[in-house]
This record gives structure tokens, sequence and C-alpha cells, in this order.
């Protein structure tokens, strides 16, 4: 894939100049478009289970309430988004006027249109977990389906493959992974602090500068540096205590982010993908802080807004802590003191709920003390059936970058299991218009859904220049019959912002433009429009022969309506 014209393409958004305008009433320009997108509108997911764990998608909107911060919503947008790649197939467009024609027979090549992401958190996992969940999954990539393309990420980046149907590849990169912790050197230290301890001494105990009981983490790492340097004061274990503390969650931060930085890398790569996309990150979990709570909420956001599914694999597998502790950590015997082993329970569940935050957060699964990894895989590597995307703009949202709690309930009485976004951070400034909607078009350039607000014709022209070189023609046909263009003296104005983007047959991004139209029509030609007279636009990509998926897209300002259409075309 051509990274830089990726780059250009969503950093850009590059708008042509249009030559073959009907009439000076409709021009286009290079200046973006300020469309009047609602800002501020929070999606929240929500998987619905019943008694047997199947998700079901027969609910309404009515049938939800959702709270922010307790306060009860509006829900003003509400789609039942179904998986297994039940959005609309990609049909074959045949040239409007071909300039090269030819025959389109049948390929037998599918079009890629199921995406996943093997994420696996190599920073902290132990060997005997990853030699397991590494196995399952090389099984599962075994069964993959001709439309399905995988890939492999680590946490450590080290491995990476990207997205692929080749199984020797994948196979290949699964046999060399292997733990790759960046801080520690697997001694055991004295005191031996945790992150999750290390946080709770520096973050909520004081850091040493008051008085802390026995049973605290403090008090716990304290006498545990007693133990293990036997004569030293008290003040001074403290001291010691304390600075190990801070070591230790200066390592246990920096792997932390490491793995958010990773996962929002993995959302944002899927994320282009045109189809069902599914990241399953197999990892014992890790612990996220406060301060790093906003990371962890803005991969959910993207992911959620990008149509990304994250799913969760507890690498730990059938996980039980034993009160007498780890037989490898047993150097010092203040390890067996209960206040030891309540700091590890709480530990084992912080990091566990991470990995839930995620998966709950994007509609996706979490498994976990579970050992049949391979059954794991198997359920996870598939999005639920049915997902409900849960919309709502916040009364009087202040720009102050403070959390809110969400809930999601129905309204009346069952039986049903939801699994839902816990909460969402306020925006810490206002949001553009025009970035926002300019967000909208490109996210829905990358997805498979088509939309038929508008009515879109798409239709393409090729000819090839040389046996190697072609020059394909994307052309859109738009009625705006539906289109509530508003009357602004003696012009009726609207303005158009249309996409249209090439991927290859593993789905893997091409090539990608935008055009900004300005419709600003006497009264004449708007009944024209209105009676059904489509717009004609055009845009040239230069491609190689084969076989591709055209996506376009277009979104239209005075009534929000879009339309995103697919289509394909094989050059010979």
């Amino acid at each position: 894939m051509n990274r830089y014209r990726l780059l250009v393409f969503l950093a850009g958004f590059v708008t042509l100049a249009a030559q073959e305008t009907a009439s000076p009433e409709i021009a286009s320009h290079d200046q973006p478009v300020t469309f009047q997108s609602r800002v501020n509108l929070v999606l929240v997911p929500v998987v619905v289970r019943d008694s047997k764990g199947e998700a079901i998608g027969t609910l309404k909107k009515e049938d939800f309430q959702l709270f922010d911060k307790g306060k009860p919503q509006t829900i003003t947008r509400f789609i039942v988004q179904k998986s297994g790649g039940q959005t609309a197939e990609a049909k074959p467009v045949a040239p409007e006027s071909p300039l090269e024609s030819h025959p389109q027979p049948p390929s037998s090549a599918p079009v890629a249109n199921h995406f996943i992401a093997y994420l696996f958190d190599d920073v902290h996992l132990k060997f005997e977990d990853l030699a397991r969940v590494r196995e399952a999954a090389i099984r599962n990539i075994a069964t993959l389906l001709p439309t399905d393309r995988a890939s492999i990420v680590t946490t450590s980046g080290q491995g990476i493959v990207d997205f692929t149907s080749d199984q020797a590849k994948l196979h290949d990169a699964l046999l060399k992974l292997r733990p790759r912790p960046v801080t520690g050197s697997g001694a055991q230290e004295c005191p031996d602090v945790s992150y999750y301890m290390a946080d709770l001494i520096v973050n909520k105990e004081g850091g040493g500068t008051v008085s802390i009981g026995p049973q605290s983490a403090t008090g716990v790492a304290t006498q545990e540096t007693m133990l293990c340097t036997p004569g030293l004061p008290p003040q001074a274990a403290l001291t010691m205590a304390v600075a190990a503390a801070r070591q230790a969650l200066v390592g246990g931060l920096q792997e932390s982010r490491l793995a958010l930085m990773v996962l929002k890398d993995a959302v944002r790569r899927i994320s282009v993908m045109p189809g069902q996309r599914v990241i399953i990150l197999a990892s014992p979990g890790f612990f996220v802080p406060d301060e790093l709570r906003p990371d962890e909420l803005e991969v959910m956001d993207h992911a959620v807004r990008s149509n990304v599914i994250i799913s969760a694999l507890d690498a730990r597998g059938l996980y039980t802590l034993d009160v007498a502790g780890d037989i490898a950590e047993r150097q010092f015997s203040l390890r067996t003191t209960n206040a030891r082993f309540q700091f590890h329970q709480q530990e084992a569940l912080a990091v566990g709920d991470t990995l839930a935050e995620l998966a709950a957060g994007t509609g996706g699964a979490f498994i976990q003390n579970n050992n049949d990894f391979d059954a794991g895989f198997r359920r996870l590597a598939s999005a639920p059936a049915y997902i409900y995307l849960l919309g709502f703009t916040p009364d009087n949202l202040k720009s102050d970058g403070s959390f809110h709690a969400l809930k999601v309930k129905l309204a009346a009485p069952s039986k049903f299991t939801l699994q839902a976004r816990r909460g969402y951070f306020a925006p810490r400034r206002d949001q553009d218009p025009a970035e926002a909607a300019k967000q909208e078009v490109e996210d829905a350039v990358f997805n498979r859904e088509e939309i038929h607000d508008l009515n879109v014709d798409l239709h393409t022209q090729f000819f090839k220049s040389t046996d190697r070189d072609a020059k394909l023609t994307v052309i859109a046909g738009i009625s705006l019959k539906q289109a509530p263009l508003r009357k602004e003296g003696d012009r009726n104005r609207d303005d158009l912002m249309m996409a249209a983007a090439v991927f290859d047959n593993d789905g893997n991004f091409v090539a990608g433009m935008t055009k900004n139209v300005e419709i600003r029509v006497r009264d004449e030609t708007a009944q024209k429009l209105a009676d059904g007279r489509p717009i004609t636009l055009r845009m040239p990509f230069d491609v190689h022969p084969g076989r591709y998926l055209v996506r376009l897209v277009v979104r239209e300002a005075e009534g929000k309506l879009m339309s995103a259409v697919n289509g394909m075309v094989e050059i010979p």
C-alpha cells in the first residue's frame, strides 16, 4: 500500500477544481466546505444478549434508556449494525461509455470484506501464556475464509505483518513471537513493588509524606524492605520503599502507555480497511491509572467512530491466586501475609478490567477465566451478530475535559444482559464544524456500509496507456431531489463534499480524492434539480491493471444527507 498517498488523503483531504460543471451556478473550489454538522455527538455501542449469550437485534430506540452522569438523555441517533459482512456487497459497475470496452468476466478472486488484527501484548505476556495463545491463534488463522485478511501486531513493535491472506507469512510471524518486556530484569527486587502498588504508594498514599498504616501498600513495601535488608532503620526502609515505587511507576507507565499507543495505531490502521474490522487483543491485562484514562477512552472513541470492534482475550486463562504466593516469589516471608495477597487480588482485577472496558466500550467481547483459547479466538474473530449504536448530544456540554459516566438500561424489565460503553471525556475545546464534517465523510469512505439518503449513481471509465498503466475515472451522477436547497436572495444554495477511494483486492488503500462543490442556482435550475436532473462529477485515478473496489461518498450540507455506494471494476 502506498502509505504516503494514504496519509495525503487522510490528512489533507485534497480537493480538485471541477472542470466539468455544467453551469457557473455550480462550481468547485479548493476551500473546505463548512457543513452544519452536529458537534459533540456521543456514540454508545450496546450489545444485548439473551440467556444463552446470543446477541439480539429486535429492540427499538424506545426500548433503551441512556443516562449521562445520572441525567436521562434523548437518543437522537439509533442504528442497528449487523455483523458478518451483512453490509451491502460491492456491485460491478459497467463503464458509462467505455473508452476501452472489455467484457467483464466474473472473477474467481473474492473481495476481502473481513479484517482481523491479532494484537499480542508481548510487553506484558509471560512466556507460558504467550505460547498457549500463539498456538491457538495459529489454528484460528488456518480457518480464515477467502474473504478474510489478517494482520499480526505486537505492543513491542517487533514482527508486525500487515493485512494479508498469506498463511505462510502469518504462521512465520506467530512462531517468532516471544515476551519483550520494556522494563525489569526478571530478577527479584528488594522491595518488589508492582506497578499497581506503586500507583497506590505514590499517587494515593502520599508517597511517604504522610503516616500510613502497616496494611497499606506503603506499609507492606516498607516492612518487606526491612525483611530483605536486615538492620535497616524504619525511616530508611520507608525511603527505600518509596524510591522503588517511583521507579516501578515510571516503568509501568511506560509499558501501559505503549500498549495504548499501539492499540490506537492498530485502530487507525484497520479503520482504513473497507469492511468489517475486528481487533483481537491477547493480553494478561495491564493497569491503566487515572492519568492514562483519557488515552484509553480516546482509543475507544476512535474505534466507535470508525466502526472498529476491539475484543479481548485474557491470556492468563483460568487464573487463580494462591494465598501463599507464587512459588517463584517466595524469597521474602512477607509475601505470605494477607495484605500482600489483597494487593495481588486487586491488581489482578484491575488489569482485567482494562480489557473488559476496551471490549465493552467498542461492542466487542471479553473472554477470561477460560483455558479454551481455540473457542475464544473463534468467538472473538467474529463481531456480535447485532450492535446497537446509540447517539446523543449532551445538553450544555462544557469543553473542560471532564469525565462523564454513562449508563444504559432497558426501559422494561427483562432477562437480557447489556454490554455498553462506560463513559467518555468532554472535549477540551469546541469542535470545528468543518473538521467534524470532514471526519464524518472520511469515516464513511473507509467503511463498506451503503447509505442512500441521496440518489447517487456510480459509473467508471478506464483506458490502458500501456500494459502496466491505466487511467480509471470514477463518475458520480448525483440527484439533489431530496436535498433541501436554502433560498438566499435570488439563489438556492447547498454545498456538497464528494470523496472517492480505490482499494485493491486485499482491501489496501490505493488512491483517494475529494471534491467540494458550491451550488448557487437560480429558481429555474433549482426546479430542474428538484425534478431529478443529476449533477455529474468525475475523478481520475492512475492505477495498474487489476481488480478494484471503488467507494464513493457524497455529503450535502443543508439537510446533512449522505450517500455511500460501492462498486467493483476489473481492468484486464
